[in-house]
């Protein structure tokens, strides 16, 4: 059994340790709401544009004339996996739900055959992708040197990531990062980034019973919208990641805060039943004493 002065340096340094997780738990909240509005406030601007570019990809359709981001290389054997995960720790389950859909999905892509490789962003997820991919690993962006990862980032990754496929380094590029629900829930998914996936049928239809004339001319303007979606979608997934940070890390915070308060409350009893012990023990000798004399 512990000694009382080990329970004391105990119980000291749980309180330590709750007062950093309630703090933190406070900075999280507080951060939480500006990364969500953020994210929330980026979503329409994205479907917007994914509407415009299915309607103008709907008329170009399969034309020899049709941009290759859109046309694809015309194979689908390379396949990169771009995983967004967050710089920090101390966010539960986050960047390893992140890390298992993109393990999922790397696993399924090589049942078929195909060869794939990973585009990293941010720290927590190169570790583990590395103990069982470490050969496949084509490159890693750090965002660890801003303190928010904004469009200027998104913007540096979307045009690597096109510098690559132009170079020939890969077919089909797939984003991997998490949907900001709530607090308690944030959704790994997994979205085709490049080639820019076809409309679909509800949006080609729609398109269809719209008289569109475009100035100039349907593949001009998708050659400077469709960098521009990727560096969208990009964004996208950096303000998602963003706001799924403070989310969970809030609730891994205040998990943290109350399982201490939880052991702090047992350690306290066991303290005060030793020191009971202790106390009675002591008057059973002094007893035992003064009947010797």
């Amino acid at each position: 059994m512990a000694s009382l002065k080990e329970l004391k340096g105990r119980i000291n340094s749980v309180k330590s340790t709750q007062k950093i997780t309630k703090a933190k738990q406070m900075v999280a909240a507080a951060k939480l709401r500006k990364a969500q509005a953020a994210a929330e406030a980026a979503r329409p601007y994205a479907e917007r544009l994914s509407a415009v570019m299915a309607s103008l990809a709907g008329k170009v359709g399969g034309s020899d004339s049709a941009p290759r981001l859109l046309a694809g290389t015309g194979s689908d054997k390379r396949h990169l996996l771009v995983v967004v995960n967050t710089d920090k720790g101390l966010c539960g389950g986050l960047n390893a739900n992140v890390v298992k859909a993109a393990k999922i999905k790397a696993r399924a892509l090589i049942a078929e055959g195909k060869d794939v490789t990973f585009y990293l962003v941010g720290k927590k997820g190169r570790a583990p992708i590395r103990r069982d991919y470490a050969d496949r690993i084509e490159q890693n962006f750090d965002t660890s040197t801003v303190r928010d990862p904004g469009f200027g980032e998104a913007e540096a990754i979307a045009d690597e990531l096109i510098a690559m496929y132009e170079a020939g380094k890969f077919d089909v590029a797939h984003l991997v990062y998490p949907v900001f629900k709530s607090a308690l829930a944030q959704d790994p998914t997994v979205q085709q980034l490049i080639p820019v996936p076809a409309p679909r049928a509800e949006a080609e239809s729609s398109a269809a019973e719209a008289v569109v004339e475009y100035e100039p001319d349907e593949e001009a303007i998708l050659e400077e919208l469709l960098p521009r979606y990727v560096k969208t979608q990009v964004f996208g997934a950096l303000l998602e990641i963003a706001a799924s940070e403070q989310g969970a890390s809030m609730t891994a915070m205040d998990n943290a805060t109350r399982n201490a308060g939880e052991l702090i409350n047992k350690l306290t009893i066991q303290y005060n039943r030793s020191r009971q012990a202790a106390i009675t023990t002591e008057l059973i000798e002094i007893i035992a004493g003064a009947e010797a004399l």
